[in-house]
């Protein structure tokens, strides 16, 4: 499996099938599945100046049109994907790991004081629902739950899920099980 590039890896999230590079451009009609395939385009050219460049800029028109704010300096781990498109804001300083599911409305951003003043750190199997919110230097473990509207602005331990606003953790084993489909191993 290491053959396969992270775009093959985040589309296979979505179809559960390894796909060719045009069933992959094919696949893009779908809002999402294209702005993931453009993000990672300028992620990988971001160090060349012309074709880095031209990334950007595609990006850019993207992110205004389909309302994501994802920055090529983002760390993203394989098998990325959004479930629906539009409001979403992520910090080009977050760390988000492998298998990560994020929703519409979601905001992972920037505290700039006190004593979380930094950027989040997501872990692995992470799914972050409808109009969530992290804040601040925080680090979510695996296979975490994000409930809608939770707010969470402190750690959360791995294997459980948060709810509410504020935030409240629960354990839960299988917290992302039936949510996160597909995974890249």
């Amino acid at each position: 499996m290491s053959d396969y590039t992270a775009i093959q890896k985040d589309f296979y999230r979505e179809s559960g099938r390894w796909l060719s590079t045009f069933q992959i451009w094919a696949k893009c009609i779908n809002p999402n599945l294209h702005y993931v395939y453009i993000l990672r385009k300028a992620q990988k050219y971001r160090k060349k100046s012309i074709a880095g460049l031209f990334w950007r800029l595609l990006l850019r028109h993207y992110q205004i049109k389909y309302g994501f704010q994802i920055y090529p300096e983002t760390e993203i781990g394989e098998g990325f994907y959004l479930g629906h498109w539009g409001a979403l804001v992520i910090n080009p300083k977050t760390r988000i790991g492998k298998n990560c599911n994020i929703a519409q409305g979601v905001t992972i951003g920037q505290q700039n004081r006190g004593k979380n003043e930094g950027f989040p750190v997501i872990g692995d199997e992470v799914w972050i629902g409808p109009n969530a919110v992290i804040v601040g230097s925080v680090n979510i473990g695996n296979n975490v739950l994000i409930a809608p509207n939770a707010y969470v602005n402190f750690d959360v331990p791995k294997n459980s899920m948060v709810m509410g606003n504020p935030g409240k953790i629960y354990p839960a084993e299988n917290a992302t099980q039936g949510y996160i489909n597909n995974k890249i191993f």
